[in-house]
């Protein structure tokens, strides 16, 4: 899976992206959450706030239920606004 950090995340967590092999336990994006802030003191500061942060998969917004896998691009970044 390749995944990319925007933003503020991208500063947290030190790169700007990232290929991973997921673990069997994660086939939706909320686990995939779960297993991220697991793997560090940068993840854990980024993604604390799971509402905060939003999620795309293959360039189309996900939610926390919709599955993911291992040929998924995944890209989190913080909410956009406007003005």
């Amino acid at each position: 899976m390749k995944i990319m950090y925007f933003a503020w995340l991208k500063e947290k967590i030190g790169m700007s992206e990232e290929e991973i092999i997921l673990p069997s336990t994660v086939t939706t994006v909320n686990d995939l959450f779960t297993w991220m802030r697991t793997r560090g003191p940068g993840f854990a500061a980024a993604l604390a706030e799971g509402n905060a942060v939003k999620v795309a998969i293959n360039h189309a917004y996900a939610h926390l239920n919709d599955p993911v896998g291992d040929t998924d691009e995944v890209a989190f970044f913080p909410p956009v606004t406007g003005g």
